[in-house]
């Protein structure tokens, strides 16, 4: 998706490797997703609230929808453990 970034950070805890994937559109956080590089999925996530602040945390991977005008993809919808769709 045009204007998408993604920052990946790991670091060392015992034998595995934890993850989390930080998600935004210019200078706008979307979304945070964590778990261990040998988990298929994520463990945990986090969506960035509009006013600023983070939802809490939910378990497994985020439900996500690309927002289209046409054939064209324009946005990202993100949806909060509340059931929001927060769009970017």
């Amino acid at each position: 998706m045009p204007g998408l970034r993604a920052d990946y950070f790991r670091r060392a805890e015992g034998e595995r490797i934890a993850t989390v994937g930080c998600y935004s559109i210019g200078d706008r956080e979307v979304l945070m997703a964590w778990g261990y590089v040998d988990e298929e999925h994520c463990r945990h996530n986090a969506v960035r609230d509009p006013e600023g602040g983070w939802h809490a945390a939910a378990d497994g991977c985020p439900d996500v929808e690309l927002v289209r005008d046409g054939q064209t993809v324009v946005g990202l919808a993100v949806r909060a453990p509340d059931g929001q769709w927060i769009r970017a």
